[in-house]
């Protein structure tokens, strides 16, 4: 055996070790199953070869399972967060609607008229953050295409001269352009700086240190996929979620606002252009569904491009993050549910 190849195995085996401590020690959880235990450690080794991937498992009250490597760890090892920037979005737009700033319901040309300009006057905030706002979607070369000084509102506005590819809140489809149009509004209600709201209202409140929204050059951050975290962050966010909008004694969102990203706004064959690992899944406000009970999610999910997921299980009890230093979409496809199967061992929880 090879020194490499023992480090490995070494790495392997403290997973299985924490994993199977996290499974005795959550009375939620069901027995672990060896067999997809096997499973889950032959990928992990594939994966912690380039010390690329971390991954984190909490409950509700603390991490109970990390993997650092020696190169990158759950808490320094900041990666993209690809389309997980979705749920700070909509975290920060609920906080919102709770001072009343605005509702979810108000139009979207109230706060830029430019929409109205165009004839776009039946567009909601609450189309924006549910993919139904009928705005065409965009190119591949316009959707990471940033220009140095730009605002939100100059983008946003840009998009109310688009055309319209159904009417709001007929039909779903995947894009960025809704959640840039929440953060011009954001802006404009607040009279504040998206990201300077963001850290103060969310990342600092949860103690997710490694996570912001800033970016080199002057250009805006994208409010659907531009910001950057750690695992350690996300299991936050997620412990957060868990706890119906408590964190550490203090309400950072109502239950309701909770129970909104939970609720089912479309079903998995109505939603146009979502990424392949999640196209069997029914869409909520705050991700994608992974179990149902009546008209919410069970256990929410957040994959991105590039590696990068997050899963939330209100049943179970627990959530858990992977981050990958560099993006490798090929790491993706199947880690996320694998992980996922072997935490909850096989085992049907009933929700109420």
């Amino acid at each position: 055996m090879t020194l490499n190849t023992r480090s490995i195995c070494l790495k392997v085996s403290a997973v299985a070790a924490f994993l199977l401590f996290f499974q005795a020690s959550q009375a939620q959880l069901s027995q672990m199953d060896t067999a997809a235990m096997s499973g889950l450690m032959e990928q992990k080794a594939r994966l912690l070869k380039n010390n690329n991937i971390v991954l984190a498992v909490a409950s509700k009250d603390t991490i109970v399972y990390k993997n650092d490597t020696k190169f990158f760890n759950i808490v320094r090892g900041q990666g993209d967060a690809g389309y997980i920037t979705q749920w700070f979005t909509t975290a920060l737009a609920l906080m919102m609607v709770e001072e009343g700033k605005f509702s979810l319901d108000d139009k979207v040309a109230d706060y830029l008229p430019e929409f109205a300009r165009y004839g776009k006057n039946y567009i909601t905030i609450r189309h924006c953050l549910t993919h139904q706002s009928g705005i065409q979607v965009p190119s591949k070369l316009e959707l990471f295409s940033r220009d140095k000084g730009e605002s939100y509102e100059k983008v946003a506005n840009s998009y109310a001269s688009k055309e319209i590819q159904s009417n709001p809140g007929t039909e779903a489809r995947y894009s960025d352009r809704g959640y840039t149009i929440v953060a011009a509004i954001i802006e404009k209600v607040t009279k504040r700086k998206f990201e300077q709201l963001m850290a103060q209202r969310v990342f600092r409140p949860l103690a997710m240190r490694g996570s912001n929204f800033m970016s080199l050059d002057g250009s805006i951050v994208s409010p659907s996929f531009g910001a950057r975290t750690t695992a350690a962050d996300l299991t936050n966010f997620g412990r957060w979620l868990l706890n119906g909008g408590q964190w550490r004694g203090v309400a950072l969102l109502k239950p309701e606002s909770i129970y909104l990203f939970r609720s089912l706004v479309t079903q998995a064959a109505d939603l146009k252009g979502a990424p392949k690992e999640v196209a069997a899944y029914d869409w909520t406000m705050g991700g994608w569904a992974l179990e149902v009970s009546g008209s919410k999610a069970n256990a929410l999910a957040m994959p991105s491009f590039g590696g990068t997921s997050v899963v939330v299980d209100f049943c179970r009890g627990y959530v858990f993050a992977y981050l990958l230093k560099e993006m490798d979409k090929s790491k993706n496809a199947d880690a996320m549910m694998d992980i996922k199967a072997t935490i909850d061992g096989g085992a049907e929880i009933k929700c109420q």
